[in-house]
């Protein structure tokens, strides 16, 4: 095997999630060729994993710029003469590109695992966790691993996850270091699902408790249509955070691995800063830390999805959404406590 296909198009913590499969697929094969599908939204994350030889971009929302359409990229797939496509997103969208690449082995998630069933048909292998799936109680393994078990119908059965992701240096981080002398916390008001969105004034809360307890000053993050929670946040707490300019994808990562640790939801950017290694303290209510939480055992986690009862779903279905049950307090305790297993950031 000396040619594979990766297809994942998004969203960006699903990217970083099967960045793994990339590294672990050159360790195995150091002279393949490895290239990425991705979605023109997700494409500047890819250009800087140093793994992946090439990147093909398609524009598969109307809201992306750049890429060639989805048909305008079949060409450019059959064109790759892949021995491998491996189809990590498990739509039939995704499943049909995987497809029509001509790979001769098109390998794909099924049952549970696939978040679209049908997506099988177009597989010539289709791996079963052999979990229930991925949303079923039964499985606890991180959505990494699970990645990673799909490369067991290739030979690979004992790769352990690495994130070659280059470090950026850019104006957003060294304005941020300036700005806070050197250490601040990163917070993260923003999540894609309503309910995965703690409360801005609380997270300005704990920025209070940054500045007076750690002498750390807060970045607000915030990405397109956030830019009023995080406004919100650092009103609140004028003296003690900071709003971050606006930030590409080099920009999180420079600032993630500069922070001395970061407080946010189930988001995309809390992926890339755990995946740079940068301290987190994540809030979790409708999605599970087990499988999409951070991955250092020194990080902590204040969930409450043990009593969610909208697990999965964008919107809450109860008139109060779970994570309206955490308080201040329990977020501080949980960043004293990551803080103090980690007291200085290398």
């Amino acid at each position: 095997m000396n040619r594979f296909l990766i297809v994942r198009l998004g969203a960006l913590g699903d990217v970083v999630h099967a960045i793994p499969v990339a590294a672990a697929l050159r360790r195995a094969f150091p002279s393949a060729r490895i290239d990425w599908l991705v979605s023109a939204k997700h494409r500047e994350l890819l250009d800087l994993v140093p793994v992946i030889d090439r990147r093909l971009v398609v524009n598969d929302r109307s809201d992306a710029a750049g890429g060639a359409s989805l048909w305008a990229g079949v060409g450019e797939l059959r064109r790759g003469g892949y021995d491998v496509a491996l189809d990590l997103q498990g739509l039939i969208k995704s499943a049909m590109l995987a497809r029509l690449s001509r790979a001769t082995r098109v390998i794909g998630f099924s049952g549970g695992y696939a978040r679209e069933r049908l997506a099988r048909l177009f597989y010539t292998t289709a791996f079963d966790g052999g979990r229930g799936g991925i949303y079923h109680p039964n499985e606890t393994r991180h959505v990494v691993d699970i990645n990673l078990a799909l490369l067991s119908t290739i030979g690979i059965t004992s790769a352990r996850a690495e994130f070659p992701i280059d470090t950026a240096d850019t104006a957003a981080g060294r304005e941020a270091s300036e700005r806070t002398r050197g250490r601040f916390a990163l917070l993260n008001p923003g999540a894609a699902w309503p309910n995965k969105r703690w409360p801005p004034e609380r997270l300005a809360a704990v920025a209070d408790a940054l500045l007076a307890r750690h002498g750390l000053m807060s970045v607000v993050l915030w990405g397109p249509g956030e830019e009023a929670l995080a406004r919100t946040v650092v009103a609140a707490a004028p003296q003690a955070a900071i709003l971050s300019p606006p930030t590409t994808i080099a920009d999180i990562v420079a600032l993630a691995r500069r922070a001395a640790v970061m407080v946010s939801g189930d988001t995309g950017p809390a992926h890339l800063a755990s995946a740079v290694g940068t301290p987190l303290v994540g809030i979790y209510g409708p999605t599970r830390p087990a499988r999409n939480g951070p991955l250092s055992p020194r990080d902590v986690t204040v969930s409450r999805d043990a009593v969610c009862e909208c697990h999965h779903l964008r919107r809450c279905r109860r008139d109060r959404m779970c994570l309206l049950d955490v308080d201040t307090a329990e977020v501080i305790d949980a960043i004293d406590r990551r803080l103090a297993a980690e007291p200085v950031r290398a």
